[in-house]
């Protein structure tokens, strides 16, 4: 039997220094070795006199004349460190207290004793340590100071580990089961729609091509391609929107969303835009743009809800180190309705107001981001929906209204961001539907399946699209969209 292994009731475990590691828990567990204990539940639960093993990375040490150490201990369950005290008198003090530096991951086994210190409750005493893995003080890029988020971007395999990054990954968490639990608790269905398409949903033309082909030959020959030749046998791409896949759910088994990875191959460096970025999609039959409206609004107000619920402590730092006024704006958003406005009165209000744009808007063109931002920062001062948008500015997908100007179409615009949430209600009419694809340069021949939904048993249906990142960005009050995704795919960046 090799010496670093044990056996227990739940199974052979593997020795690492003095304590035994298993992944799985049981009921037997608790007898045959201590249970690793979170951080944030040892802050919030674990009482004095209490013998627990915490396991995580240290973020600082500091060492007593009197012969002992505090580590600041952080696993990333929680904003809060956990202050351990590590006596001399703990075995193997002297040989192995000099690896535990900010960066380095150690397991501790203590007693729990109620803190001196005026902000924390409890703090852990050492019984014995074991140190995981060594961070050199010379090298490790984190040591305790602030660094700037540019900085922290080179360093995405790391910046999780920094109170923001920790911060905004459980947000991350929360927002993301906030969404499935709002659809799955009103009959919605989640569909898993494909990343490599053959279609534009958006008719821009702004996809990154997926093939197969030998791009060195073909430079070499300079010859047009053949994409028969390639793997699907036509163009293909990475998707930019799994919508009009989920239309095909939602006028077969009712209410679905989709909720996964989209790209645009946008050669902007901006701050609000991301190559690689998430999409929610939900697609609903029988709703009218009324509907969808009400939805979207009830969505919206639904996660930040949950976030400022469960993820109170993280949205305390946003407020106090982003942004002062990030839980105001976003209690703005839970406790007021949405105001709701044509695209037309949004027009006349920001040309009434006198205010200089650095884009003039004029019926007919497209609001950008500052003009969103005035009606729902300075204006109204709350979240604004808008609707029924020229047609000449939209997707070919969207229902044109009778006046055969404008589009059942709406924008949710929240203060702090603007746009959040763009939708319509579908064009379910098939001979207006084909004179629309026509009419934005598409080729309804190959769009035949989205078609065929209007030929067999087509029904009024509406859906929406979040982008993830955005949503995120507004709960945050981050600046730059790069910060609210863990690894960000933008133009000569394609790290980690």
């Amino acid at each position: 039997m090799s010496a670093g292994l044990q056996f227990t009731d739940s199974g052979w475990h593997t020795k690492k220094g003095n304590l035994y590691e298993t992944n799985s828990i049981s009921k037997q567990e608790s007898s045959a070795r201590m249970i690793r204990t979170k951080i944030k539940s040892a802050l919030s639960a674990s009482q004095s006199g209490e013998t627990i093993k915490v396991c995580g990375w240290v973020r600082t040490r500091r060492d007593s004349k009197s012969g002992f150490s505090f580590v600041e201990l952080n696993d990333g369950s929680c904003m809060a460190n956990l202050q351990v005290v590590i006596d001399q008198s703990v075995p193997d003090y002297e040989a192995m207290i000099k690896d535990v530096t900010t960066g380095a991951s150690v397991a501790i086994n203590g007693k729990v004793h109620e803190s001196p210190g005026k902000n924390q409750r409890i703090e852990l005493h050492a019984e014995s340590f074991h140190v995981y893995g060594t961070a050199d003080p010379e090298t490790y890029p984190l040591q305790k100071k602030r660094h700037s988020f540019e900085f922290l971007r080179e360093i995405a395999h790391l910046r999780p580990r920094t109170n923001t990054f920790g911060a905004i990954t459980r947000v991350r968490n929360e927002a993301a089961t906030s969404i499935h639990r709002f659809f799955q608790s009103r009959g919605f269905v989640y569909i898993q729609t494909p990343i490599i398409t053959t279609s534009d949903c958006e008719g821009a033309g702004e996809m990154f091509q997926v093939t197969t082909l030998d791009l060195k030959r073909l430079a070499q020959v300079q010859t047009e391609i053949d994409f028969s030749q390639d793997f699907f046998g036509k163009p293909a791409s990475l998707t930019v929107s799994g919508q009009l896949e989920a239309e095909i759910f939602a006028t077969s088994i009712g209410e679905c969303y989709t909720f996964g990875p989209t790209f645009r191959a946008e050669n902007s460096n901006t701050s609000r835009h991301l190559a690689e970025f998430w999409m929610v999609e939900p697609e609903m039959p029988f709703y009218d743009l009324e509907d969808n409206m009400a939805l979207a609004e009830s969505f919206v107000r639904t996660v930040v809800g949950d976030v400022l619920e469960n993820c109170s402590e993280d949205m305390e730092f946003f407020n106090k180190r982003i942004d002062k006024t990030t839980l105001e704006t976003l209690r703005n958003i839970t406790d007021n309705e949405f105001i709701r406005i044509s695209y037309t009165e949004a027009i006349k209000i920001i040309k009434a107001s006198g205010k200089k744009f650095d884009f003039p808007i004029e019926w007919g063109s497209d609001m950008q981001s500052e003009h969103e931002r005035f009606l729902t920062e300075e204006h109204f001062k709350q979240p604004v929906i808008v609707y029924g948008y020229p047609r000449t500015i939209k997707p070919f997908y969207m229902r044109c209204n009778d006046d055969g100007k404008t589009v059942c179409a709406m924008d949710v615009l929240v203060p702090g961001v603007g746009e959040i949430i763009g939708g319509s209600q579908r064009e379910e009419r098939y001979d207006v539907l084909v004179d629309r694809m026509k009419e934005g340069g598409l080729n309804p021949d190959e769009y035949w399946w989205y078609t065929d939904l209007r030929k067999y048993g087509t029904v009024p249906h509406s859906g929406f699209g979040l982008g993830f990142e955005r949503l995120i960005q507004l709960i945050t009050s981050m600046t730059n969209i790069r910060d609210c995704i863990p690894f960000p795919r933008t133009p000569k960046n394609a790290e980690f």
